[in-house]
């Protein structure tokens, strides 16, 4: 996390990766129960009905203007396809694999903020992020010996496009409100994923309270309330740093996954998450000498 960041953005920060942390048990949960489309029709329903009430309570004006409304709909099905990809990978991953590969994100951002933001980074700040990676990759090196299968090239593509939806973020719609903007991107997602489920699956089966609990999670906490969160910490903070800060959260989803699910946690825990924090900290770095 960034040093130069105030007290408020501190604390939101550290809110969203706690929320999504937790998340990767929720979405391998609800995935072993329902099929994607399905899950994430129901996930995006709640998102929905959160984010409108919220836009309601804050009086959020509608986006009149066209070329910003097409803006926001490119925004919005980048981010669509991109979780899309993700949710769809996480089928046949761990949720530990799953995040380790959602979060080479920095990277991607890094590289397309370096020509289409023109923005400076130190040798050090580089060398920060392909640290954090190293780390990453390093607390499931055994897993990602499977790389080249189909699962694991899914979810790297949506982490791909998650960083070209933050680029074209900060490229073409800062001046947006964040819960406008993420109202717009569930009202869409709803539909996609409804249309997808109703021709290839069934929205309407009746699930457990196992899977309700799960859906609620993702769908309010972790689309509604983190991802506002993160837009709204886009509009503030440089993209590289936010999301090189963020790699914290496979740190959380191994040790919540560990908990909730099992999963074993050994001495590459141990050295991947000194790795990951110490590029975290080089990341920032430059930002604590300005």
């Amino acid at each position: 996390m960034s040093s130069s960041m105030g007290f408020k953005n501190k604390l939101l920060f550290t809110v969203m990766v706690l929320i999504w942390g937790v998340n990767w048990s929720a979405m391998k949960i609800g995935l072993q129960i329902a099929p994607v489309f399905t899950f994430n029709f129901h996930r995006f329903i709640f998102s929905t009905i959160f984010l409108l009430l919220l836009c309601l309570v804050r009086r959020v004006s509608w986006v009149r203007d066209l070329q910003t409304n097409v803006h926001i709909i490119i925004y919005c099905f980048i981010s669509i396809f991109g979780f899309t990809l993700t949710t769809i990978g996480l089928i046949y991953q761990s949720s530990g694999v799953g995040a380790i590969l959602t979060y080479t994100q920095p990277i991607w951002v890094f590289l397309l903020s370096l020509f289409l933001l023109n923005e400076k980074f130190s040798f050090t700040k580089l060398f920060g992020i392909f640290l954090g990676l190293l780390g990453v990759t390093f607390l499931f090196l055994k897993d990602i010996g499977s790389m080249a299968s189909t699962s694991s090239i899914l979810i790297v593509f949506g982490a791909i496009l998650w960083a070209v939806s933050t680029v074209y973020y900060k490229m073409k719609l800062e001046k947006v409100d964040t819960i406008y903007l993420n109202f717009y991107n569930s009202i869409l997602a709803t539909l996609t994923a409804f249309i997808l489920s109703l021709v290839l699956e069934n929205p309407f089966a009746t699930y457990n309270s196992t899977y309700l609990i799960n859906v609620i999670y993702s769908g309010i906490l972790a689309s509604g309330v983190g991802m506002t969160i993160w837009v709204f910490l886009l509009k503030s903070e440089n993209a590289v740093t936010l999301s090189s800060s963020s790699l914290i959260v496979p740190l959380l989803a191994l040790v919540f996954s560990s908990i909730i699910l099992g999963e074993e946690i050994n001495y590459r825990t141990v050295l991947g998450s000194a790795f990951v924090l110490t590029g975290i900290y080089l990341v920032n770095r430059k930002d604590i000498v300005k």
